[in-house]
């Protein structure tokens, strides 16, 4: 067992979040963008001058990625939209599935241009849920069955995709094409966390391979080296630790995203911070998410 690190960071957001989730930050602006899934809000904070936005949307949102300087890709219960930057004007791009009880959850790009993407159940029904590669207008479905799709990134080098069903708590690692982010192989069990505490939420990939992944129900940030050895743990001031991103002119900060969705009174009283967004307040080795390829 590792030893945790204590919390030396600050609170980027002070808004409690139902859901806090898919963190994602654009370099050409400065900009750290995040989810309130269940709140139907995409929240806009620009690093430099602290100017923080807070956007409604139509839908329940959980991904957003850069396609460019004026284009952004949302991913939601309703499908893929194209969303203009400056005005906020969607377009509808494409669809994922038709199971008007799911919506999406975790997803990250590939080097490829390509996007990875789960879906899941409004209430977390076991296996209804699914893990998708969208390359363009295509969409292939790549694992069936899954409860509440999760971690997923990719090694630097984009051969390696990571991922996770936090019901079954099991990190699961597949080589995949770094030309297009498909799988060239069966994917196996990377790291079995079914009889430790917690959930294994969101993850990023570093520049040396590190897996960095939100722990939910732990407050913390645990670190892997692609050997599947825990490395480290860092405090979240925050239960319920949901995603993390690298944000910073060097992709050198991480920010992580929580939730106080599922808490009664008692627990959010004892838990004064669930659901704000924080800088971990250490420096890390992270690297810019690819942009999505239309």
């Amino acid at each position: 067992m590792v030893e945790t690190t204590a919390f030396s960071g600050n609170i980027l957001c002070d808004n409690a979040l139902q859901l806090g989730e898919g963190p994602a930050f654009d370099p050409a602006t400065g900009t750290a963008w995040w989810h309130n899934i269940k709140g139907q809000q995409l929240h806009e904070l620009h690093l430099d001058s602290g100017v923080k936005r807070v956007h409604e949307m139509p839908f329940l949102s959980s991904v957003i990625a850069v396609i460019d300087p004026e284009r952004q890709l949302i991913v939601s219960d309703d499908g893929l939209f194209v969303r203009e930057t400056k005005t906020g004007s969607l377009t509808k791009f494409g669809s994922l599935e038709d199971k008007p009880g799911n919506r999406s959850n975790d997803g990250r790009v590939h080097a490829s241009g390509s996007l990875w993407i789960g879906t899941m159940g409004r209430s977390a029904e076991k296996g209804a849920g699914a893990i998708y590669h969208v390359a363009g207008s295509t969409v292939t479905k790549l694992y069936d069955g899954v409860s509440i799709p999760n971690s997923i990134c990719f090694s630097p080098d984009g051969k390696i995709a990571y991922f996770v069903d936090s019901m079954v708590n099991h990190i699961m690692r597949v080589d995949v094409d770094p030309a297009t982010g498909l799988p060239t192989g069966d994917a196996t069990v990377f790291s079995d966390q079914s009889g430790n505490p917690g959930d294994v939420d969101g993850s990023v990939c570093d520049t040396d391979g590190l897996i960095w992944n939100a722990r939910w129900g732990q407050g913390a940030v645990d670190v892997y080296s692609p050997d599947a050895t825990h490395l480290k743990r860092y405090a979240v001031p925050a239960l319920q630790s949901s995603c993390p991103a690298f944000i910073g002119a060097k992709a050198d900060r991480l920010l992580v995203t929580s939730a106080w969705a599922d808490m009664d009174d008692a627990a959010r009283q004892a838990d004064p911070h669930a659901g704000k967004t924080f800088d971990l307040g250490i420096t890390v080795n992270g690297r810019f998410e690819p942009a999505f390829i239309l």
